[in-house]
């Protein structure tokens, strides 16, 4: 499918101002300084060629939720500098996005130049959506570029307001973000593999069920394939379940026994697991083969396994896959052209102790070195979600997937099939 809005190359931009939406809502450790900058770098193709013919470039972006007051700690200020070692130019910033200094900032700015704006959550007018405050904003440009894919799915002034008092285009990160992901789930390079984590399955029900009717495998994984164990009548301890989740859980599993009866699909739930009696990385853990009694019953297996096994204790929590379900998972994507992967496989956060790897992380790394082709194949991998993103970010591995989505919740829409305010609010290419 192609991208039917108008991008930044239909547009003429020479000598305009053009107010650009884009996302730097980026993380920050507790010195106010940026610890992953990925956002930033994605804006840098739509900024130069904006620069290169002949814009005067102002940015607006939100960070954090200072909840409609300014909040130094929520300052755009280090985007500046960071955004502008990419440009290798400066890029000037004020300490307001409306008002007087905004308004005498923007006028000053020549073709050539970059204006990033204080953070346009400091108003309320923006999350308010306030007819002034988009007419403020809108004063300071002769065009409107859309190219934060993060937030498309909220409506705001900066999302589908500007476009009703400028002449609006997406920029070049946005349109990449929609074609790509897009594309992936309405024509992709077959067999098609979703691998879904996370914790609720009411938040995923629109992927999962677009996934069933799309893909060749689903896997399961994270807290999500706790309520689908426990639908299944497996102990699961003291895990993290949704009880709303659980008649969701069964209908989606009779819909899977259903699309099996009319062709082939695999849909997978863990067969293993790491289990613990907390979070936390000094915690022991075991590994718990829940088909293990199952495969028991096979007369040629040597012998029989302890009970205690094949069951998670009524103190435990199931934390990651287990090294059983890894190596299918594994070799499931041995098989794959293309993978969409949107949530972690186990408990992420815990630091490791000892090595690289956190105790309950062991199975999202596997995965992690699967798509990269560490056991041969290397299918076409798209990322996304916040906690999926974060992990790949703190192995400084996001360039090395095909796509890393700078937008969770608005891949999550797209992927369900749903309309993206921020993208529909855009003037269409034969407009």
């Amino acid at each position: 499918m192609s991208f039917t809005k108008k991008t930044i190359r239909d547009v003429d931009v020479k000598d305009k101002k053009v107010l650009v939406r884009v996302d730097y809502n980026v993380p920050l450790d507790a010195a106010g300084n940026i610890r992953d900058d990925y956002r930033i770098q994605q804006s840098v193709p739509t900024l130069q060629y904006l620069l290169e013919h002949g814009a005067a470039v102002i940015l607006c972006s939100h960070l954090g939720r200072p909840g409609g007051k300014p909040d130094p700690a929520y300052s755009l200020f280090p985007a500046a500098e960071a955004l502008g070692k990419y440009l290798h130019t400066e890029v000037k910033f004020v300490s307001d996005a409306v008002g007087e200094r905004a308004k005498s900032a923007a006028q000053q700015l020549q073709p050539g130049q970059v204006l990033l704006l204080e953070n346009i959550r400091f108003y309320p007018g923006e999350e308010g959506r306030d007819e002034q405050f988009a007419k403020e904003l809108a004063s300071l440009a002769d065009i409107f570029v859309q190219d934060a894919f993060g937030v498309v799915h909220h409506g705001a002034v900066s999302v589908d307001e500007l476009p009703k008092h400028l002449p609006s285009a997406a920029g070049l990160l946005l349109e990449k973000e929609v074609h790509t992901i897009t594309e992936a789930m309405e024509n992709p390079k077959r067999p098609l593999v979703a691998v879904i984590g996370g914790a609720k399955i009411a938040d995923k029900i629109e992927i999962l069920q677009r996934f069933l009717d799309t893909a060749d495998a689903v896997v399961v994984g994270g807290a999500m394939a706790n309520t689908f164990l426990h639908a299944t009548g497996l102990k699961v301890g003291k895990s993290k379940i949704e009880p709303d989740d659980l008649p969701l859980a069964k209908e989606i599993m009779h819909k899977v026994s259903e699309i099996k009866k009319q062709r082939d699909f695999v849909f997978y739930l863990p067969q293993d697991g790491v289990v613990a009696s907390k979070i936390d990385p000094a915690a022991p853990t075991r590994i718990v083969d829940w088909s293990a009694h199952v495969i028991a019953e096979i007369e040629a297996y040597p012998k029989r396994p302890l009970q205690e096994s094949s069951q998670v204790a009524d103190h435990e929590l199931i934390l990651d896959i287990g090294p059983f379900s890894g190596a299918f998972v594994a070799g499931l994507l041995q098989l794959a052209a293309t993978v969409i992967w949107n949530g972690t496989m186990g408990v992420t956060e815990t630091k490791s102790l000892l090595g690289a790897t956190g105790p309950t992380a062991q199975g999202t790394e596997l995965l992690t070195e699967a798509l990269l082709g560490q056991f041969g194949n290397r299918p076409f991998s798209i990322v996304g979600g916040g906690d999926t993103v974060g992990f790949v970010q703190q192995r400084g591995l996001t360039n090395s997937f095909d796509h890393v989505s700078t937008g969770g919740g608005a891949s999550l829409e797209l992927m369900s099939g749903r309309k993206l305010p921020g993208v529909e609010a855009l003037e269409d290419k034969n407009a």
